[in-house]
């Protein structure tokens, strides 16, 4: 990759495993990781791996995805760099590599409310983009005013709240995966810091009454059907502490699985299709997966 170097500021790191850049902890080797500082860099690198035939995978912080413990054979972007933050009275422009609980807690020090049900989830700003993050009935959806996205062709767009496509768990850039999310326009509410603080505040006692955020995990696993909950009808079957290997449904929060015993991909991804193959089974009931297996 050394013709690729020549047009990087940034050293391209080898000899790397995914299970140090995930939060399920798992995930083999790649060929190389690269951190592009700015636009022209990152589609040099684009540029490149399409000349040579290379796979590639753009990664924010690696809590929604789960690699082979086989390796991949493709190089992994990571958005890092782009971690602008600019603040306009209740606007903030933000980049796709900010950290989303770092936002969260900016806004809520800035008097800005919205950001609340943010604070817990462990992601950056690209990817709560991409995947529609959201908890306690709220989601990007409803803050986004526009989102700045690199196209196929390597053009600089915007796309607006509308052609963003927000869904539940869902967004345009899910279904374009050769889009990749560059920064965020959002819009918050006036708000006081100690009331925005109540809230983040009593939501992150509820997660840890709920969630097993003691072990390694990417939290939800399935979307949850309409007028149902994911993790009771998983209970109801019987499923908490069922295992494949190291992997294993949380006895406290059924729709999240965790590693509790040094787990592979291959243990994770087997494990999620067991539930969710026995829910179908049972229920009739298809979940859809949250999360993203990267072969």
């Amino acid at each position: 990759m050394k013709e690729l170097e020549t047009v990087l500021t940034s050293p391209i790191v080898k000899d790397i495993m995914m299970r140090d850049y995930t939060t399920y902890k798992t995930g083999g080797s790649v060929l190389g990781m690269v951190t592009p500082k700015n636009i022209d860099e990152l589609i040099s690198i684009l540029e490149y791996a399409k000349r040579h035939k290379l796979r590639y995978k753009v990664l924010g912080s690696g809590s929604n995805v789960i690699f082979n413990d086989a390796g991949y054979q493709g190089i992994i972007i990571k958005m890092d760099e782009f971690n602008q933050l600019e603040i306009f009275g209740r606007e903030m422009i933000v980049g796709a590599g900010y950290s989303l609980m770092r936002l969260a807690m900016k806004a809520c020090l800035s008097g800005l409310a919205g950001l609340e049900f943010a604070a817990g989830i462990p992601g950056t700003v690209g990817g709560a983009v991409f995947m529609n993050a959201g908890a306690y009935l709220s989601d990007m959806g409803y803050i986004v005013k526009s989102v700045k996205v690199l196209t196929p062709d390597y053009e600089v767009i915007e796309l607006s709240n509308a052609e963003m496509d927000f869904h539940y768990r869902t967004s345009f850039l899910q279904n374009h995966p050769d889009y990749i999310c560059l920064e965020a326009h959002l819009v918050l509410q006036y708000g006081t810091k100690e009331a925005i603080m109540e809230v983040i505040q009593d939501r992150k006692r509820r997660r840890l009454a709920s969630q097993p955020l003691e072990y390694p995990s990417a939290g939800s696993v399935f979307r949850n059907p309409p007028g149902d909950s994911a993790g009771r009808i998983i209970e109801s079957l019987g499923l908490k502490e069922k295992r494949v290997g190291g992997a294993m449904v949380s006895p406290k929060h059924a729709n999240f699985i965790v590693n509790v015993d040094h787990a592979t991909g291959e243990d994770v991804k087997q494990l999620i299709c067991e539930v969710q193959k026995i829910v179908k089974e049972k229920t009739g009931i298809e979940l859809k997966i949250e999360q993203e297996f990267v072969e």
